[in-house]
């Protein structure tokens, strides 16, 4: 096996393990936000912003909203 063919599986190895790492992570909840929306909305459900939020910070808000 060549050096160069040997290096160029390497690092797309490298670059796959990275982009199979990364979908669920980041690109899953970009292209299915009503999912992440209904889940939120269950694991959100008996919590009291102003009884969780430090005094003085904004209280948190939908991560999936667009402005």
């Amino acid at each position: 096996m060549s050096p160069n063919l040997r290096t160029a599986l390497i690092f797309g190895g490298f670059i796959s393990l990275l982009g199979a790492a990364f979908y669920p992570i980041y690109f899953r909840p970009l292209l299915l936000p009503e999912e992440y929306q209904k889940e939120q909305a269950v694991n959100r459900a008996g919590i009291i912003q102003e009884d969780v939020q430090p005094p003085g910070l904004k209280v948190w808000s939908d991560p999936f909203g667009r402005k």
